[in-house]
Formats: structure tokens, C-alpha cells, sequence
């Protein structure tokens, strides 16, 4: 005799799974059952199988009582800062005679590919670093937002191409914590210590058993990703001291953090020797929250790209206003300045080549104009050494491309 009690995250469109064999522990499940599909895994130390409902996957793992709930917790957490891991359905208690387990319940990452499998395939040879260094920004991600994880292996990561970039996603959290308000130094080097002991241990059991070429330096990878990860960590915790008159090397900063995958939440400046230099300091985010931020401040609807290129000069825009005579300004009041001052100064300039451009095949977008006069506006303040102003970006914009 058994009982489930499946609690989800969502009960929209999803599947109670009250259909499988939970009499049974999830490592004797029927081959023959339906529900069940074969796909590629990394090595875990619980059992984990994969279930198919109207197309698609979910993954479950059976844990011992109450680790379920843990995870989940966990995972939802991350899911809500927006970290690369998998999605969390729910988590369920079963009881089964005098015993009992928690099961987690994750959606299947799609077209993705376990790490451990790409050290089996050739595609290693051509990827390696790509794939190395996906893990570092996994890592600098994960402790920059105060996750510690404890377990960072090969078999914890699936791997996927991310808008043509490869991005490395978290699977396991059994050993995660979260550290608010940080991540102490202490436990960022545990967990570098603790992934490179995995990952030279699992490379050096594939190679043993002749899944791996016996060429392979699996001395190499751990070492790699922390080189990586602490060049990464350098560039999203340093802070950077400039000449006054230098304002446009703000811009230079965000560009470089974009490039590796993080958005940026806040930017702080600091008048330093007398008011002569500026201390700049970038608090960094995901890579994916801009496109809602700005509809919820702004009502614009844009890209991603753009959304970022838009929410980037808000923020500099309310580091400063709060430099100068503001210094409790809200990001929500920054916001309507920059679309009541900014953002329509620009593209009321701009309309005469909006109509002029209103009867072409492709319609001219506002938004994506502006964003275009904003890579103008920094082109011209790098060559100026100083900030040229908006207006003045769009003048020579239309006199060029106009």
C-alpha cells in the first residue's frame, strides 16, 4: 500500500503525474510503462527517470524524506533570480509500507546535452574552451547572486546554444545554500576546490574506462574554468576610476559586461580627488530581465538587446541624478525623466525620418532607431573623449544616414 501527495509549483497545464507506479521506488519502475523515455543523463547519486506527458518531459528524482522540498525550494528561488538551472514542477511525498521518499519534479531541459556526454563525443576537441568557459560564467553567476552550490560536476550541468552563445545550466541543487546578503570569499574558493576535484575525478574515470582518449589532459579542465572564472569575477566585482570629462567609458564598461552575458541592476558613481575623478562600481544581473523591467516602467515594448541597451542608460542616467543633486531618486522616477526628457526629445527629432521611411517595405521601429542613435552617441563620444549629447548623436545621424 502506497500514498503520493504531489505538490506543484503551478497547477496550470501540467500533469499530477497520479498515473505512475508509485507503489514502487522510482529505480524498479517498469521499462514497458509508457510514460517512460531514455534519454541522454549525467551520472547522479539518486535514481532519476524521465516521463512523457502529451510531448513533454519531465524529469523525477527520488530523494530521501523532505531533500525534495529542499531542492525545490531552491531551485524556485534561482528560477526567481533568474540563474541558469532547470524548472522546477513540484515536489511530492510517498510512503510506501514503513517506509517513505520525496520526489522532485523538474521540466526537461530542451535540447540540451549533458556536460559529462560532450567529453564522450568529439565535439570536445572543437569546443572545449567554449564549453570551460560556460562553466566559469555558471559559476561566477551562481556566486555572484549568493548560491553556493557544493557540487559542481559534469554530471550537474547540461549544456545548451543559447541566441548562438553556449550556456551552461545547473541540474543538481541537493547541495546548494543561499547567502544573502553575499557569498562569503570562504565559500566561492570551497566550491572551486569541490568542482575541480569532480570534474579531474569523472574525467579521469571516463578515460579509465575508454570513453575518453587516453591523449586527454583531464589534469587541465578544473584549472582552466578557475582561471576563467576568477578573469570573470575580476571583471564584474572591480571597480574603475576615471577622469570627469571620461563619462563615455561608463558605456565602455556595460558593453564589455553585456558581451559576457550579464545585464546590468545598478550603477554607483563616486566624485573622487575633490570632485576631479569618478569612481565607478557596476552591480551586475542576468542576462535575461530587461524586456519586462522596461515595459513595467516605461510601457515601451522592445527587444532584449534593446531593452538592455535602454535600461543600461537608465541606470546610468539615475547614478547621476543621485551623484548630483538627487540622491534618493527613485529607478521608477529615473525612468519617466528619461521618457519624458530623453527618450521623446530623441525620436521627435528623428520624425522626420520615421515619415520619411513610413511607406518602405520594412517600417521604421522607434525604438530600435533610438537604441541605433545610442551606438551612435557612444561611437562619437569615444572619438570626442567626452559625451557628445543626444541631440547632437541624432543631428549627425540623420546628416549621415538620413
Amino acid at each position: 500500500m502506497s500514498t503520493f501527495e504531489f505538490i506543484p509549483f503551478t497547477i496550470a497545464s501540467q500533469p499530477d503525474f497520479s498515473d505512475l507506479p508509485w507503489d514502487l521506488p522510482v529505480s524498479d519502475w517498469p521499462k514497458d510503462n509508457q510514460r517512460l523515455e531514455k534519454v541522454q543523463q549525467g551520472i547522479s547519486r539518486h535514481p532519476v527517470v524521465f516521463v512523457n506527458y502529451e510531448g513533454i518531459l519531465y524529469a523525477i528524482k527520488e530523494l530521501p524524506e523532505d531533500i525534495a522540498r529542499k531542492e525545490y525550494e531552491l531551485l524556485a528561488q534561482m528560477r526567481e533570480l533568474q540563474l541558469p538551472c532547470v524548472f522546477p514542477i513540484g515536489y511530492a511525498q510517498v510512503r510506501r509500507g514503513s517506509g517513505s521518499a520525496s520526489i522532485l519534479f523538474t521540466r526537461y531541459l530542451e535540447a540540451s546535452v549533458p556536460y559529462r556526454s560532450l567529453f564522450i563525443s568529439n565535439a570536445v576537441e572543437r569546443y572545449q574552451p567554449h564549453l570551460l568557459d560556460a562553466i566559469s560564467g555558471l559559476l561566477v553567476q551562481l556566486h555572484a547572486a549568493g548560491i553556493y552550490w557544493g557540487d559542481c560536476s559534469l554530471s550537474n550541468i547540461l549544456f545548451r546554444r543559447d541566441a548562438g552563445a553556449l550556456q551552461a545550466y545547473l541540474v543538481d541543487a541537493e547541495t546548494a545554500e543561499y547567502h544573502l546578503p553575499r557569498l562569503s570569499p570562504m565559500l566561492r574558493y570551497q566550491d572551486l576546490e569541490i568542482m575541480q576535484e569532480n570534474i579531474h575525478a569523472e574525467l579521469s574515470t571516463l578515460q579509465a574506462n575508454d570513453q575518453l582518449a587516453f591523449s586527454f589532459p583531464v589534469q587541465e579542465p578544473g584549472p582552466y574554468i578557475l582561471q576563467s572564472y576568477r578573469s570573470l569575477w575580476e571583471e564584474i566585482t572591480r571597480e574603475e576610476v576615471f577622469p570627469l570629462h571620461e563619462q563615455y567609458r561608463v558605456q565602455e564598461r556595460i558593453r564589455t559586461l553585456n558581451s559576457l552575458g550579464f545585464s546590468v541592476k545598478d550603477i554607483e558613481l563616486k566624485n573622487e580627488d575633490h570632485g576631479n575623478t569618478i569612481k565607478l562600481r557596476i552591480f551586475v544581473s542576468d542576462r535575461n530581465f530587461h524586456r519586462n523591467q522596461l515595459m513595467e516602467l516605461t510601457g515601451l515594448y522592445a527587444e532584449d538587446r534593446q531593452a538592455q541597451q535602454i535600461m543600461n542608460e537608465i541606470y546610468e542616467l539615475k547614478a547621476n541624478l543621485s551623484q548630483s543633486n538627487s540622491p534618493n531618486i527613485t529607478l521608477e522616477a529615473v525612468a519617466y525623466h528619461w521618457l519624458e526628457h530623453v527618450y521623446k526629445s530623441v525620436v521627435e527629432k528623428l520624425h522626420p525620418l520615421i515619415e520619411a521611411q513610413s511607406q518602405s517595405v520594412v517600417k521604421p521601429d522607434p525604438i530600435e532607431l533610438y537604441c541605433q542613435i545610442l551606438e551612435h552617441k557612444w561611437y562619437l563620444s569615444e572619438r570626442a573623449h567626452y559625451d557628445v549629447g543626444h541631440q547632437a548623436a541624432a543631428e549627425d545621424f540623420i546628416q549621415k544616414f538620413g
